[in-house]
């Protein structure tokens, strides 16, 4: 049964006074992912939110991921029980959820597969790739695909930016101005990087969560079957084997 995230975590606190019973939830965020807790996580960055424990309003702070599945982990912090969705060391299951989150910000892009623009905010593609380890060539093309390059680009889907961050993208890693090129293009590629991680450094299941959320692609256990999505993959991979070229770098062979 889907249930609305908050809930899972507040009724663990205890039983209400009332009908409805504000609480405080901590968002976690560590290596780009994003946790629900009860009380700070260490080796987190997280931040209080103070939220309604009311079935008919229920809210939600996990950001746009689609329909998503975990584990909610109970552990000893601090002399109390404390609940989290990361399992961190000396934590046990408490149970399993399956939550709904609002739309998917699966979308095919504002950009169109065309000539490399190599002078496009070459600096910060530059820096951003030296600090992340993410591909400069795969960078660009991402950014591309998403939005032409162009900076006050702004999607129906709510995207902002060069790298079209989603505000959740924006909260995860600090960025105060989504429309400057050199947060966008920096947090996109720690963003990116966190996906690379995620999924063993495929590309593809990188790109396809980028689009649809990850909570899409683990929906489906691979590239979801929307139309949107699909496009933006083949996008991002004739851009990047052009930018390849274009930069001078042998073009990537797909792995038998």
């Amino acid at each position: 049964m889907i249930r609305p995230a908050l809930l899972l975590l507040l009724p663990v606190l205890g039983a209400c006074t009332s009908p409805v019973e504000a609480r405080t939830i901590h968002r976690c965020v560590r290596d780009g992912t994003v946790s629900l807790a009860t009380a700070p996580e260490p080796g987190s960055k997280c931040e209080a939110r103070e939220v309604v424990d009311d079935p008919a309003r229920p809210t939600n702070l996990w950001g746009n991921f689609g329909v998503f599945s975990g584990t909610l982990y109970a552990r000893e912090q601090d002399g109390a029980t404390v609940y989290s969705t990361r399992n961190l060391p000396g934590s046990k299951v408490f149970l399993r959820f399956t939550v709904d989150t609002p739309g998917e910000p699966a979308h095919a892009g504002l950009g169109r597969v065309g000539t490399p623009q190599l002078a496009r905010h070459a600096a910060e593609f530059r820096r951003a790739a030296q600090s992340t380890g993410v591909e400069d060539a795969w960078l660009r093309a991402i950014a591309h695909a998403e939005s032409a390059f162009d900076p006050h680009a702004l999607s129906p889907k709510g995207a902002m930016g060069v790298m079209q961050l989603m505000p959740s993208v924006v909260g995860d890693y600090g960025v105060r101005d989504p429309y400057a090129a050199d947060e966008s293009i920096l947090a996109g590629a720690r963003h990116l990087r966190a996906l690379l991680r995620r999924y063993g450094g495929d590309k593809v299941l990188a790109a396809a969560a980028y689009n649809a959320g990850i909570g899409t692609v683990t929906r489906y256990g691979g590239v979801p079957p929307y139309p949107e999505t699909q496009e933006y993959i083949a996008k991002v991979q004739a851009l990047h084997a052009r930018y390849r070229e274009a930069m001078g770098i042998a073009v990537e062979r797909p792995a038998k």
